[in-house]
């Protein structure tokens, strides 16, 4: 995007130092808002690293599982902790071993009883997932 404006800028004969800073500052923020966080995840704990940094959460530890607000849907997970990771629940459909460690995690919260809030929200993810699963089964297999 950045070479694209340069370029029209500079075809219009209208390029100057000042415009290029603002050009590269609007590239670089739109950069940091499109771009999405790495999930990673192993036994006992859920990773999201984005442009600025990591946060993480115990998942055998959650105290909360809930769905933000807003245009874009985003998964929050809060530990006993104060960890707190937001992340696009569609990485989960993408990648089905992050979804069985969290779900493992949470199980392992739920039975301790440190999951206060998100049993239902987690039931409903499952679903999404069950669903997206089979979809991709019979769209695989021909069926669909």
């Amino acid at each position: 995007m950045l070479g694209l404006l340069l370029v029209c800028d500079a075809g219009s004969g209208h390029l100057t130092a000042l415009r290029f800073l603002l050009w590269a500052t609007l590239a670089f923020v739109l950069f940091a808002v499109l771009l999405p966080a790495r999930v990673s995840a192993c036994e006992d704990e859920f990773v999201c690293q984005g442009l600025f940094g990591h946060r993480s959460v115990c998942t055998d530890r959650l105290v909360a599982v809930c769905r933000s607000h807003g245009v874009a849907q985003r998964l929050v997970l809060r530990d006993e902790f104060g960890g707190r990771v937001e992340f696009d629940p569609r990485v989960l459909v993408a990648n089905p071993a992050l979804w069985r460690l969290l779900d493992e995690g949470a199980r392992a919260s739920a039975a301790g009883g440190s999951l206060v809030c998100g049993t239902t929200e987690l039931r409903r993810l499952s679903e999404r997932l069950d669903r997206e699963t089979a979809r991709t089964v019979f769209r695989i297999s021909g069926l669909e």
